[in-house]
């Protein structure tokens, strides 16, 4: 009896190791090869900013310092977070007081530089509270928060809706219906989007194994979202993975997947971790900024090198430290 019971570990040790060492083993080998020439900046990265760029605690010599920060990047968009949205998809306009004082500054100190508006809220996805996008007056809220944000001065308006499961066709109608006001007022809607499952389905058995929490989208609805955008923006951080090579990895495997389904009239952005934390969905030793750039340059070089309307999305500025700027312009620029 103990023979047999330590053969049926063994084989139950094996059939959960074995696939696990085998994933990260081609994450690993995802991340060799030769970059391509040419797969670099195109001149269409972003940054999230945060909240202090419009509650009043930044200055002038803030956005001086700034301006001088980002001269001579590939940066043209900044996110700037003016939000949260109320939970059901209000917006007190008290929220972003200095939003005219940043715009104003921001096309005095930075030339070509647009601004938009970062909007986000949980979501009543995976506990009681949080917008609920079933309704159909919390999206029309939804949409009278980003007009209101346009009419503030904001040159386009970006949301980060968490979590948001695959598949929500709540969430493809409030695009819709976001996409009807921004296109008429000529400015750009934006999204962060959720990784895209790295085996078919993986969003489905997480959901089932987690009892309802999904961390991935379907590709099928990564480009569903982006045909309905113009820009969007993986969070492409955030991954679990513990190794830096199965990091970059990662990050190829993720750039193939959503240029595959990302029209070329739409920007396509990877997520740099410009943060630091260790925990268990963020390893800082693996999920380095270095690793990003180079997972996503094999990424494009292999599936779409001429793709134009491509770019990395920084995240998040008061987190990023020196070390983080430097990898960025060494692997990007």
């Amino acid at each position: 009896m103990w023979r047999r019971g330590r053969w049926v570990v063994l084989g139950l040790v094996l059939l959960l190791v074995v696939p696990v060492l085998a994933a990260g083993t081609a994450l690993r080998l995802n991340y060799t090869g030769e970059l391509r020439e040419g797969t670099k900046t195109r001149g269409k990265d972003a940054i999230w900013l945060g909240h202090a760029w419009v509650d009043g605690r930044k200055k002038d010599a803030d956005l001086t310092a700034f301006a001088a920060r980002i001269k001579g990047t590939g940066i043209r968009d900044l996110y700037v977070h003016a939000g949260p949205l109320e939970h059901d998809g209000t917006l007190p306009a008290e929220r972003y007081p200095r939003a005219r004082w940043l715009v104003d500054g921001v096309h005095r100190t930075m030339p070509g530089i647009r601004v938009h508006a970062w909007l986000g809220d949980i979501l009543a996805t995976e506990g009681p509270d949080g917008l609920r996008l079933e309704d159909a007056g919390s999206r029309a809220a939804v949409v009278a928060s980003a007009r209101q944000i346009l009419d503030a001065g904001f040159e386009g308006v970006h949301f980060d809706l968490e979590p948001l499961h695959s598949d929500d066709r709540h969430y493809l109608s409030l695009l819709d219906d976001l996409g009807e006001l921004t296109r008429a007022r000529k400015a750009p809607l934006s999204v962060a989007a959720h990784q895209i499952d790295p085996l078919p389905a993986a969003h489905q058995a997480l959901g089932v194994l987690s009892g309802g929490s999904e961390k991935w989208w379907s590709q099928e609805f990564f480009g569903q979202v982006a045909r309905r955008v113009d820009q969007i923006a993986v969070m492409s951080y955030d991954t679990w993975m513990p190794l830096e090579g199965m990091y970059g990895g990662y990050v190829a495997q993720q750039t193939s997947l959503a240029l595959e389904v990302t029209p070329e009239s739409t920007d396509l952005l990877m997520g740099l971790p410009f943060f630091h934390e260790d925990d268990l969905g963020h390893h800082e030793n693996a999920e380095t900024v270095a690793a990003a750039v180079r997972g996503a340059r094999l990424g494009l070089g292999r599936t779409d090198p001429g793709r134009e309307r491509f770019g990395l999305a920084l995240y998040v500025d008061f987190a990023a430290e020196e070390r983080d700027w430097a990898a960025y312009r060494a692997g990007w620029h």
